[in-house]
């Protein structure tokens, strides 16, 4: 919420302004600081489907290298796919893939240098590595799950530092 001045209402929605209209927030006051941020999420999958891609029979390519590459990719489209994300220059972005039992664990770590935080860019990146693990498997397995997509870690700006507990 917006006071009378303008300014943001601790607690309030940053992205209503005072007639409950969506608006983009402004950051141009905002310090330049380093931000990082880390998400995970998860997918699970069949055995059938899991022997397929831990023996390298996939037929449309390695899903775990494109799973990678995917979510790179979307970190740095961020604000064209979420409306009312701002551009940012990122410095960084990793996607990791870690085997589990039923599946992977997919972490994406972005940081830039900027006035806003990059938490969106680590959640996309996520989110869209694993739906191209689904894409490129859907024909082996259509019941997939992917679950969990969380913010694990934030750092940088006025709110500080952020662990999820």
């Amino acid at each position: 919420m917006v006071n009378k001045k303008g300014a943001t209402v601790r607690g309030a929605l940053s992205h209503v302004d005072r007639q409950g209209r969506v608006r983009m927030v402004d950051v141009g006051e905002k310090a330049v600081t380093t931000r990082e941020a880390l998400a995970r999420g998860t997918i699970t999958m069949s055995a059938a489907a899991l022997k397929l891609i831990r023996s390298g029979r996939v037929a449309k390519g390695d899903p775990l290298q494109t799973a990678t590459l995917a979510g790179i990719m979307a970190a740095k489209q961020t604000s064209s796919l979420i409306p009312l994300c701002h551009a940012l220059p990122l410095s960084h972005v990793s996607v990791e893939l870690t085997p589990t039992r039923r599946g992977y664990t997919i972490e994406g770590r972005v940081r830039t240098t900027a006035q806003t935080g990059v938490e969106m860019e680590a959640l996309t990146a996520v989110s869209v590595a694993a739906l191209t693990i689904y894409d490129m498997v859907k024909a082996v397995d259509k019941e997939m799950v992917i679950g969990d997509i969380c913010l694990v870690e934030k750092t940088g700006g006025r709110s500080g530092h952020y662990r999820r507990t």
